[in-house]
């Protein structure tokens, strides 16, 4: 619930301060005194999108902190601490900055969060009712919604269920119509798939293998060249057959011989060198490895004009196969590798298109499965709902008696559709009639604005024993704020709308935005906005008033006058039936 506002510069308050009741708090004023800025604050900690119109004329910002008293296993709660808020025994702390220019900011538990955050955390501890909710029920959705709502968790957990059959139908019919739709493409997909895996494999590429010929083809085009430099490297290690006994001393591996013998000879005399005599010992046995590579090396070299031919040709098909099937699949193909990689992918590709599993007749199947569930849950839907249409209709009637409208029934009207929809098999539709034999007619034909408030009120009723009866006991209830619902009621029905709001506010915070003291007298805390004209700017305050202040300001609201004594006397007889009559409930 909301514990309190302070607001700063917001339309025409230049600082307002208050506190809310638990249960029924009243709100009223003279019209334009500013009573619509307090709901607009009380939107802006919601998440409502902000206008910088709405600050105050030379003021910089709007400032609005609200307090909440919420359950900490709640929704609620739990998105706030996801966004870093802190909660201080039970009370989160919400802000709206709006700058006279620029973006607004938002902060919920000390951490700045976007407004969306508001919105979320807001969104199950508040609910603002107006007399645009009176347009929205005539529409069928708003009443099929409260029908839904009347029933319970039970009954909600129904339509959800309902909700995701339905959903599960409709991606399943969306994907026959591809499938079918497909079919062509799909087959044609599958041929090109097979022609270009067939080009690969009639071309029998290898992995890494156009790299392998590029180097076969330059080993056989410098043979000869090839043979030179490494007769050359022998006869610099090992000396060579047409060498003289002169240049055979001076060959690698001889020097290298000569050079361990002198070392070893030496290190009779000193130790010292016995490791660069090893490293020079380990050193000769390498020239000797590498000499024998190089011999082995050098008898392969053969010039072989034929495999040189059959390379080329070799190189010629791989290139044409690589261009074919890089035009064939519009992707790139520079060697053999991608060609295999995207023949493998290829495969996978046509097994799937080929596998039974996905065609039309498994989305078929698919559609009948989901269509049976949405049966099946579409049936539960539609026998709870005509279990909670009695129910409903019974419980709304005793409220609209009480509310002053004898004789008024609402019936619950459950048009059967010729198939399933999104909703289930039904219209919902909510009928008046206003009295015994008269024809029941929509709520947006046959009921005037003041039945109308009462209608949702009665329903607003029925639904929070609902809830109060599906809610575990809570520390802080949910707020409910009904803005000027009682336009176009006066008279005892007023009366009996300020007694129904105070049993609401048993189950739930109630504030009420209200132009009748039949009604604001039943309020625990009466909160006056006030407006001051001065001779440069004008101010509004809003107040707390009680006893006298109380009594004038009910008055007023009875004959525009604070100081009529006929006036006073009325508003202290208001106060004095609104306390017995919570005395005895």
């Amino acid at each position: 619930m909301i514990e309190s506002l302070a607001i700063d510069d917001l339309g025409v308050i230049e600082h307002a301060d208050f506190s809310f009741s638990p249960r029924l708090t009243a709100l009223t004023g003279e019209t334009g005194a500013g009573k619509t800025m307090i709901l607009s604050s009380v939107a802006l900690l919601m998440g409502a999108r902000s206008e910088t119109s709405i600050v105050r004329a030379g003021a910089e910002k709007a400032v609005i902190e609200g307090r909440w008293l919420i359950n900490d296993n709640s929704a609620a709660a739990q998105r706030a601490l996801e966004a870093g808020a802190a909660l201080d025994d039970d009370e989160l702390i919400c802000v709206r900055m709006v700058p006279s220019e620029g973006r607004s900011r938002a902060v919920a538990g000390g951490r700045s969060v976007p407004s969306s955050v508001l919105a979320d955390i807001c969104s199950d501890l508040i609910t603002i009712h107006g007399q645009a909710d009176q347009i929205r029920l005539r529409s069928q959705s708003a009443q099929r919604r409260a029908v839904d709502n009347s029933g319970g968790q039970s009954h909600l957990d129904l339509c959800r269920n309902y909700a995701q059959a339905w959903k599960k139908l409709t991606a399943a019919r969306t994907e026959l119509k591809e499938r079918t739709h497909s079919v062509a493409q799909r087959q044609a997909r599958a041929a090109q798939l097979r022609l270009m895996i067939d080009m690969v494999e009639e071309a029998q590429l290898q992995p890494g293998e156009d790299e392998e010929l590029t180097h076969e083809v330059e080993r056989l085009s410098w043979v000869d060249d090839l043979r030179q430099a490494t007769t050359q490297a022998l006869a610099a290690l090992r000396g060579g057959e047409e060498t003289t006994s002169i240049d055979q001393e001076q060959d690698a591996q001889t020097l290298l011989g000569n050079a361990v013998r002198y070392l070893e000879h030496a290190c009779h005399y000193d130790s010292a060198l016995d490791a660069v005599t090893e490293q020079l010992g380990a050193l000769t046995s390498q020239i000797s490895d590498i000499t024998d590579e190089i011999v082995s090396y050098t008898a392969g070299l053969n010039a072989d004009p034929q495999r040189l031919e059959e390379v080329f040709q070799r190189r010629a098909l791989i290139a044409r196969t690589l261009k074919e099937l890089a035009a064939a699949s519009l992707q790139p193909m520079d060697h053999t590798d991608d060609a295999l990689q995207f023949v493998a992918a290829a495969r996978e590709e046509l097994a799937d298109l080929n596998n039974p599993d996905n065609g039309p007749e498994q989305a078929q199947r698919n559609v009948d499965a989901a269509y049976a569930e949405v049966v099946r849950f579409g049936d539960e839907l539609t026998a709870s709902r005509q279990r909670i249409a009695a129910t409903m209709e019974e419980k709304v009637a005793e409220e609209l008696h009480g509310l002053f409208m004898p004789g008024a029934r609402v019936h619950i009207s459950l048009d059967e559709l010729d198939d399933y929809g999104p909703t289930g098999k039904e219209n919902v539709a909510l009928l008046l009639q206003p009295h015994p034999g008269a024809e029941p007619l929509p709520l947006g034909k046959g009921a005037s604005g003041g039945e109308l408030s009462r209608v949702m009120l009665a329903i607003e009723l029925v639904l929070a024993d609902t809830r109060a009866q599906h809610t575990e006991n809570t520390s802080y209830p949910t707020t409910m704020i009904f803005d000027e619902i009682d336009a176009g009621v006066g008279g005892k029905a007023a009366g009996a709308i300020g007694q129904r709001l105070a049993r609401l506010a048993q189950h739930h915070q109630v504030i009420v935005v209200t132009h009748l003291p039949q009604v604001a007298a039943w309020a625990d805390r009466h909160l006056v906005v006030e407006k001051t004209v001065g001779d440069t700017s004008t101010t509004t305050r809003v107040h707390h008033v009680v006893d006298e202040y109380r009594q004038r300001e009910l008055a007023r609201m009875l004959s525009g006058h604070d100081d009529s004594d006929t006036a006073l006397r009325h508003a202290v007889e208001l106060l004095r039936e609104a306390t017995v009559a919570e005395c005895h409930s």
